[in-house]
């Protein structure tokens, strides 16, 4: 492993720092609520189907909540009042909150306040109780089959239809992948709406659904028992349904989830204040389901040059990591985002990507990370391309890289096939194998190009962070100090779905995750 580069003490700085950066936001979240948030509620109580049309059953409520001005007060109180007015099922309370003008429901005593309160309490916890024991059941498979050594090996498949992706993930398991992500559907996370059932239909990749996450997991936890070796399962937690997703993932018993405090801003215009208020919810019910969260600072340096703007991804994973252990997420839940991204035909390129991995295991070094792999200068000559990615192979097992996505030497031409796939996977088993403990055998030296380069990004990441400290993360965001990418607090989609929390603003669930 590197030698020191950056000292302790500068490293606990920036940490610090980090965290008062995202005090101001933590303000706008602990005022305020999500139409996403709320629906995530009555998730959480059982409401997970769909009514006519196919809407989703929480649509319809928070819809109807939203339009008569009440729902800031919380769509669990109200799940309360419908229970209250004979509520027989999920379904059966939507209808009773439509048929009446909820903003003029007669007000209860305060002892019929605080009783109906106290039920639903009760309710809620017998729910987290439920999640709780689900989240065992997948743990104690983790536990009969334990994982492969890091790095685990990461794949995608993506072809829309649920059913041909089980086939693709058991192919995939089968030559040697650790972990399998269904890439969603393009443009799904800009639907306010979770899609409901399976699917098999969708373009650049499948709807996350509930049902579509309940299909692959059943079908990777009996790959996991046929090889004896415990395939975990990813998805996207991001867009304008992250928490409602969260939710899907941790009751399918999912292991990871893409879930970035960011990258819907930059890369999707989601509002700012709709993500941020968004994320912390998601990563409360990540907390607790013990969901790895990888981060997607790899993005900054595909739409910025990764020379250049390698410490803009060190400065977002300290403010990442500030988010989330805020939303209680422990160190070996971050698999903060970064990539082989430099381009090829710089000189030194290997010095210049092992010094920036090296760097980020040096500041986080209890974390797994997760190491994405050259896209941005792919080229259709698979051979080059090929080549390309077992580098990053490299320096994925020289930096104890925790999560590796693998690159496909078809990258620049089309979604990966099966075979592309098996290719990826015997190179990158055979370089782990090779190489596995080559950190402990080479020392760094600390006057040279890889150590120098290291404490250089991270001083111009501590600039960026001290700039977002005195300007406010905002501001710094809508200078495109972040993936060359400009976004505004009030702009992009989704604002209109955020509240102002009332004064009697209800939310056990919220309760319980904080630990109150």
């Amino acid at each position: 492993m590197p030698g020191p580069f950056v000292d302790d003490a500068r490293v606990a700085q920036a940490r610090g720092i980090a965290s008062q950066v995202i005090e101001p936001v933590f303000d706008l979240i602990r005022r305020h609520t999500t139409i996403s948030v709320e629906r995530t509620v009555l998730r959480l109580f059982g409401m997970s189907d769909a009514g006519p049309g196919g809407i989703p059953l929480t649509n319809l409520m928070t819809d109807r909540l939203k339009a008569a001005g009440v729902l800031n007060r919380g769509a669990a109180y109200w799940y309360a009042r419908a229970l209250q007015l004979g509520a027989a099922s999920p379904l059966d309370a939507v209808e009773r909150i439509a048929a009446l003008p909820a903003g003029k429901l007669a007000p209860l005593s305060a002892e019929m306040e605080g009783n109906l309160r106290a039920e639903v309490r009760r309710e809620a916890e017998a729910a987290v109780d439920e999640l709780r024991r689900r989240i065992d059941e997948r743990d104690a498979l983790r536990r009969e089959y334990p994982m492969s050594p890091a790095p685990h090996r990461y794949v995608i498949v993506a072809t829309g239809n649920i059913y041909d992706d089980v086939d693709q993930a058991r192919a995939a398991a089968q030559a040697g992948a650790d972990i399998i992500a269904v890439i969603r559907s393009t443009a799904q996370s800009l639907l306010d709406y979770v899609p409901h059932g399976a699917t098999s239909e969708g373009y650049g990749g499948t709807y996350a659904t509930q049902e579509n996450f309940r299909i692959m997991r059943e079908a990777l936890d009996a790959e996991s028992r046929r090889l004896k070796r415990y395939i975990q399962l990813t998805n996207y937690s991001s867009g304008l349904c992250m928490a409602e997703i969260a939710f899907a993932a941790a009751w399918e018993k999912l292991d990871m989830l893409l879930n970035d405090a960011m990258y819907g801003i930059l890369f999707r215009d989601i509002n700012m204040r709709r993500t941020f208020i968004d994320q912390y919810f998601s990563r409360r019910i990540c907390a607790l389901a013990g969901i790895i969260i990888n981060t997607g600072e790899d993005n900054y340096i595909t739409t910025a040059d990764a020379y250049d703007a390698a410490h803009t991804v060190i400065a977002s994973q300290f403010i990442n990591e500030a988010f989330a252990k805020r939303a209680g997420l422990q160190d070996w839940q971050l698999g903060l985002g970064h990539s082989y991204e430099i381009d090829p035909h710089r000189p030194e390129t290997l010095l210049l990507e092992l010094s920036q991995a090296m760097l980020i295991r040096r500041c986080f070094p209890d974390a797994p990370l997760k190491y994405m792999p050259p896209t941005k200068h792919k080229e259709t000559d698979i051979f080059f391309s090929h080549a390309y990615d077992v580098m990053a192979d490299l320096v994925a097992i020289w930096t104890r890289q925790g999560i590796q996505l693998l690159g496909m030497m078809t990258e620049a031409m089309h979604t990966p096939l099966l075979g592309d796939r098996y290719v990826a996977l015997k190179s990158a088993g055979y370089i782990h194998r090779a190489a596995r403990g080559i950190d402990e055998e080479f020392v760094v030296r600390e006057d040279g190009k890889i150590a120098n380069r290291a404490r250089f990004v991270f001083g111009k990441a501590m600039e960026l962070l001290e700039e977002c400290r005195q300007d406010g993360l905002v501001a710094a965001i809508g200078q495109g100090r972040f993936g060359d990418v400009k976004r505004s607090e009030t702009g992009g989609k989704g604002l209109e779905g955020v509240m102002e929390k009332s004064p009697d603003y209800f939310n056990p669930f919220l309760d319980i995750l904080e630990g109150r």
